[in-house]
C-alpha cells in the first residue's frame, strides 16, 4: 500500500497555460505546504504565449488574443486579482485576398461558412454563388451520428470557392490545417449539433445559428479580447501564483509507477536525474504525451500518436511611423494566391496589429507593428528557410498588398515546431480514449491544446479538469491505494 505524503508532491511537465493553469488551481487547493515543480524542456514557460520586443514594443508573436465570449480566461484574471487591463479589438474589419483581390471578410458566414448566397458574392466567383445558391435543392443533410470531414462536406454542398477562399483562409489561421483533413465535430460542434438535431442544409442550418445582426440599441459584444500589457503576461501571473519552484531546459524522459506515487527520468541521457511525485500532470504535445504514457496508461497513448502536429512561424515587423496600413484589422491569404508577377504569397495571414488593437496604434514616433504568418500543414518548404529568407518573403507579399515598398525599423522571427494540433476526422473519439484510458491512472492527468480545444480560454480549461482529476485521485491515494490503478 502506497499513501500520498502529507505534503503532497506535485509534478507538472510543461509550463505552457495549461500545464500553468494546473500549478496554479493545486496550489490553490492543495496550500502553502504542497511542493509543486514544473518541469519545461525548453528555456522559459509559456508556452504558445510569448513576447518579443520589436521596435522597443513589447509584442506577441504567439497567441495575441482570446475568445471574450468564453469565461475561463477572464474568470482566472479576476481570480488572480491581477493589476492588468483588459482590451478589445477596433471593430476594424478583417480582409481576404482570394483569385488575385483583397476584399473585406464577408460578416454573415460562420467559419466562411455563409447563410445565404448574398453572403459571399464579394468574395466568389459568379459561378460559384450560383453553385452556393443550388444547395437548396439538395436533400438535408444527415449525418447518422458519424463525423465527417469539414472540408469535403462543404466542397459537395456549396463548391470549391467556399472552402478555398473563405473555410480554408479562417481555419488555416486558427488549426494552421486544411479544411479537408479537419474535424466537423471537433471544428464546428454547433453546427454538427444543429444537423443532428434537424437535418437540413448547410445555409439553413447555418443562418439558425447565426446572432441576430448588430443594431445601435443592440451592439454585438466583442469577440476576442486581450491584456494591454501583453497576453503572454497571463503564463507570468499563473506562475506566480503557483509558487512553483521551475525546472528549464530539461527533457522528461520518463514517467512510471514508484513505490512512494511517480518516479520522473528528467535531464539529458547521459546525466539523468529522478523526480519523486504523488500527482502528475502532463501538459505536453501530443507525440510527447504517447511516448511518456507508452508503459503506464497504454490505450490513451494509442490515441495520442493519431494527433499529427502543424508547424508555423510568426514574423513581427516594426514599420516607420508614416506607414500607411490599410483600413483593415489584417488579411488571411488563400492557398495558391499569387502577386502580379506570379511569384506565390509566403505568408498565409498578416495582422495589422496597429490598426486592430488601439492600445498598439501608437503615435508619433512609435512605429507601426504588423505581424505575418507562415505556415500550412503539409507544407514544409516555406519552413524550412531560414529566418532572414521567411522575412523577405513576408516583406515582399507586404509590400504587394500594401502597393509600396516595406523597409522595417526592426524585426523578429519566432517558430512555432510542433505547436498545433490538427482536429482530424474523428479527434472527438481520440479525445475520448485518451480521457477514458487516464480515468484508471491514479494520481496522473493530462491536459493540453490536442484535447478541448486550442484556444486559450479551452488550454485553460484543460489545466483546471487536470488539477481537479488528480486532486480527487488525492483522496485514494490517502486512504492508501496504490499509485497507477483504481481498486
Amino acid at each position: 500500500m502506497t499513501h500520498a505524503s502529507a505534503s503532497p508532491r506535485v509534478a507538472v511537465v510543461g509550463g505552457g497555460v495549461a500545464g500553468l493553469t494546473a500549478a496554479h488551481r493545486l496550489r490553490k487547493r492543495l496550500g502553502p505546504g504542497a511542493s509543486i515543480t514544473v518541469i519545461d524542456q525548453g528555456r522559459a514557460v509559456g508556452g504558445k504565449l510569448r513576447a518579443v520586443r520589436v521596435g522597443g514594443v513589447r509584442y506577441d508573436l504567439g497567441a495575441e488574443a482570446y475568445l471574450a465570449r468564453r469565461p475561463e480566461v477572464t474568470d482566472l484574471l479576476d481570480e488572480l486579482d491581477a493589476d492588468v487591463d483588459l482590451v478589445h479589438p477596433s471593430g476594424a474589419a478583417p480582409t481576404v485576398r482570394a483569385g488575385g483581390r483583397t476584399v473585406r471578410l464577408p460578416r454573415r458566414t460562420l467559419q466562411g461558412l455563409p447563410e445565404s448566397p448574398q453572403a459571399v458574392r464579394d468574395v466568389l466567383s459568379p459561378a460559384a454563388v450560383e453553385v452556393v445558391a443550388s444547395e437548396a435543392d439538395q436533400p438535408p443533410v444527415r449525418l447518422a451520428g458519424q463525423d465527417v470531414s469539414l472540408g469535403r462536406l462543404v466542397r459537395d454542398r456549396l463548391g470549391d470557392e467556399v472552402v478555398d477562399r473563405l473555410v480554408d483562409p479562417l481555419l488555416g489561421g486558427v488549426y494552421a490545417g486544411r479544411a479537408d483533413d479537419l474535424s466537423l465535430r471537433a471544428t464546428m460542434p454547433g453546427l454538427a449539433s444543429r444537423l443532428d438535431e434537424e437535418p437540413s442544409t448547410l445555409l439553413a442550418a447555418v443562418s439558425q445559428l447565426m446572432s441576430p445582426p448588430a443594431t445601435a440599441e443592440k451592439p454585438r459584444p466583442p469577440v476576442f479580447a486581450t491584456l494591454r500589457e501583453g497576453l503572454a503576461t497571463l503564463p507570468e501571473l499563473l506562475l506566480e501564483s503557483a509558487a512553483a519552484e521551475v525546472r528549464l531546459g530539461l527533457p522528461v524522459r520518463s514517467v512510471e509507477r514508484a513505490a512512494n506515487g511517480w518516479r520522473l527520468e528528467i535531464g539529458p541521457a547521459p546525466r539523468p536525474e529522478s523526480l519523486s511525485a504523488d500527482l502528475v500532470v502532463l501538459a505536453v504535445p501530443a507525440p510527447a504525451a504517447a511516448r511518456l504514457l507508452a508503459d503506464v496508461a497504454p490505450r490513451a497513448a494509442a490515441a495520442y500518436r493519431e494527433v499529427e502536429l502543424a508547424s508555423s512561424v510568426v514574423v513581427g515587423l516594426a514599420l516607420p511611423p508614416d506607414t500607411a496600413l490599410p483600413d483593415s484589422s489584417g488579411v488571411l491569404v488563400a492557398a495558391g494566391e499569387r502577386h502580379a508577377d506570379g511569384t506565390p504569397f509566403t505568408a498565409k495571414a498578416f495582422t495589422y496589429s496597429s490598426r486592430k488593437w488601439p492600445h498598439l496604434a501608437g503615435g508619433g514616433d512609435t512605429p507601426v507593428l504588423v505581424r505575418g504568418s507562415v505556415g500550412r500543414f503539409g507544407e514544409t518548404s516555406a519552413l524550412r528557410r531560414g529566418d532572414e529568407e521567411i522575412t523577405r518573403g513576408v516583406l515582399a507579399d507586404l509590400a504587394e498588398l500594401l502597393g509600396t515598398p516595406v523597409r522595417p525599423l526592426d524585426g523578429a522571427v519566432v517558430r512555432w515546431g510542433g505547436a498545433l494540433p490538427q482536429y482530424g476526422v474523428d479527434h472527438l473519439e481520440r479525445v475520448a480514449r485518451i480521457t477514458s484510458g487516464l480515468d484508471s491512472v491514479v494520481g496522473l492527468a493530462a491536459a493540453g491544446a490536442a484535447l478541448g480545444g486550442v484556444g486559450v480560454p479551452a488550454c485553460v480549461a484543460s489545466g483546471n479538469a487536470a488539477a481537479e482529476k488528480v486532486l480527487g485521485d488525492l483522496d485514494q491515494l490517502r486512504g492508501g491505494r496504490s499509485a497507477g490503478a483504481r481498486m
